[in-house]
């Protein structure tokens, strides 16, 4: 096996016997021979589009298929066996409309062609001969530009999975997943080609992250500033964690009137700040961080787990049977709950012994996503001008296990007091209980959402810059990123995609990026790795 598309990839250069998340070679073969067939397909649904052919049912299958992909998503063989097969047929499918229509189907790519085996043993074999490393012919830079292209794509899949559920999608979104996926097929694209797609990847992910932004609030209302407790409460108890707010819904819903509390871990904490989901009365609070103690708190937690989106590790033998997935989630022998029927959750949940008694906590603040941002937007701009804010931090992005992403905490707790520090996704929760104070009534540090929510972030720079009548890179504001999977690389596109620049990059760079590809992206963008804390804060305030 070989991959290298998360930040925590063995040595900083790429797994090849085993995955850092847990994924087994075999595993990691299906998902290559799924993102081949899928480049298959992808080369078949570019020419439908130019013979008039459109079918909703490939462009979602696309999206979920390499949303599946992901870090820590699905490492369960026989669901891949299946999309693997699927993909086949439906590109063999598309092909006959597509000769019927007039239009190509002579593909000399091999994707385009290639007959999967009808054994598990025979697909990981194939999987074995189309991996990353498998041509040695191939230019690195090339390869390194195809892999970001698809990295970024893949999360694309991931936000456009989300904002269909809700029912939200765009034509112009899937079109461009099946044209980057088909340019990362062919032998003669180009450097130039490549990093054009790559741009637009980030274009078409802006345009995504607003179709969930849209779905999001359109369904539950613009999130409101709201204090969450970190203690528990006595009682039955359900843990969500992950990223899919449909599925916290349904739970809410289903849980109603049964005794049950609902709590978030993980990217969820955000979810408190929607007026539509905030109204259950047990709804309570959040438990846990996201990366670091995970398995300790799965363990310990009395009451039912459920795992939407990404599973951050895999379940202990100890507690997995209180785990349940749900979606494009899955683990082989944990428990997938299928159309959103939360039943065998709430019934593992009144079995459990929950907690026994209530536990008092911190609470933090969640909510301050655009809205609510900009209604304070003239107490922001007067206090930039009377000095009392001298700069933003956009500190945020993933989290992960590897020791320096204590960087994120210490760099925000050495912030001066005359700085404001705005975060999001899973990466805050390095130093999200920390109480920082505020500067005349504004908090100084604003939780603006989940990694999605970027688009939150991106809509208060711009007004900002729109209010100073300047452009967004001479605001005093700086963006320290913290990455760790595909989601991160499509938000990071798409800030590269806005001219964007002088973004701080950690803990480590990406190892699928050469470092001719890294000079491209230093030299247009002015991107660089983070340094420390007390060095990076000292460049960036003088």
């Amino acid at each position: 096996m070989f991959c290298f598309q998360c930040e925590q990839t063995a040595k900083g250069e790429g797994c090849t016997k085993i995955g850092v998340c847990g994924k087994k070679p075999e595993v990691a073969a299906l998902q290559d021979l799924l993102i081949y067939s899928l480049k298959g397909l992808s080369l078949y649904a570019v020419e439908a589009q130019k013979v008039g052919i459109s079918d909703g049912s490939i462009n979602t299958f696309t999206c979920e298929a390499l949303f599946s992909t992901l870090t820590n998503v699905n490492f369960d063989p026989a669901r891949f066996e299946k999309l693997i097969q699927k993909s086949v047929e439906l590109r063999d499918d598309l092909k006959s409309r597509v000769v019927e229509a007039g239009g190509k189907a002579d593909f000399g790519e091999e994707a385009a062609k290639f007959t999967p085996r009808d054994t598990l043993d025979g697909l990981v074999e194939q999987g074995e001969q189309v991996g990353i490393k498998t041509d040695p012919d191939a230019d690195p830079d090339i390869l390194s530009l195809k892999e970001l292209l698809i990295y970024g794509v893949k999360g694309i899949a991931a936000y456009a999975d989300h904002a269909r559920v809700l029912g939200k999608s765009d034509d112009a979104v899937y079109a461009f997943v099946h044209e980057a996926m088909a340019s990362t097929s062919k032998k003669d694209i180009g450097a130039d080609e490549l990093l054009g797609l790559a741009l637009k990847c980030g274009e078409m992910n802006l345009r995504t992250m607003e179709l969930l932004d849209e779905a999001n609030t359109g369904t539950y209302g613009h999130p409101v500033p709201t204090k969450v407790p970190l203690g528990v409460k006595k009682g039955k108890a359900i843990l969500v964690s992950g990223h899919d707010l449909k599925d916290l819904e349904e739970i809410l819903k289903q849980t109603e009137g049964k005794g049950i509390y609902i709590y978030t871990h993980g990217e969820m904490l955000p979810c408190h700040g929607y007026p539509e989901l905030k109204k259950y009365s047990h709804f309570y609070g959040h438990y846990g961080t996201a990366w670091q103690n995970q398995a300790k708190e799965f363990g310990q937690f009395p009451g039912a787990i459920l795992m939407t989106t990404n599973c951050l590790q895999k379940p202990q033998e100890t507690y997995q049977d209180n785990i349940f997935t749900t979606g494009l989630v899955g683990w082989p022998g944990v428990n997938h709950i299928i159309n959103k029927d939360f039943s065998p959750v709430i019934e593992k949940a009144l079995g459990m012994e929950g907690f026994a008694e209530d536990r008092e906590g911190k609470k933090v603040m969640v909510g301050f996503a655009r809205n609510a941002v900009m209604g304070v937007a003239d107490k922001v701009i007067e206090a930039v001008k009377n000095k009392a804010i001298r700069h933003f931090f956009l500190v945020g992005g993933c989290d992960g296990a590897k020791p320096g992403r204590s960087y994120y905490t210490d760099f925000v707790e050495k912030v001066p007091e005359d700085c404001v520090i705005l975060t999001l996704a899973c990466g805050k929760f390095r130093f999200f209980d920390k109480d920082l104070g505020d500067i005349g009534g504004i908090p100084r540090l604003l939780d603006v959402g989940q990694c999605n929510d970027a688009y939150s972030a991106v809509q208060i720079a711009v007004a900002l810059a729109n209010a100073f009548e300047c452009g967004v890179n001479d605001l005093p504001l700086s963006i320290i990123c913290s990455w760790y999977e595909q989601k991160a690389v499509a938000i990071l596109l798409t800030l590269l995609y806005l001219g964007i620049k002088d973004i701080r990059l950690g803990p480590s760079l990406p190892a699928f990026v050469t470092p001719n590809i890294l000079n491209i992206l230093v030299d247009k963008f002015d991107i660089k790795p983070i340094s420390t804390p007390d060095e990076d804060l000292k460049v960036i305030l003088g």
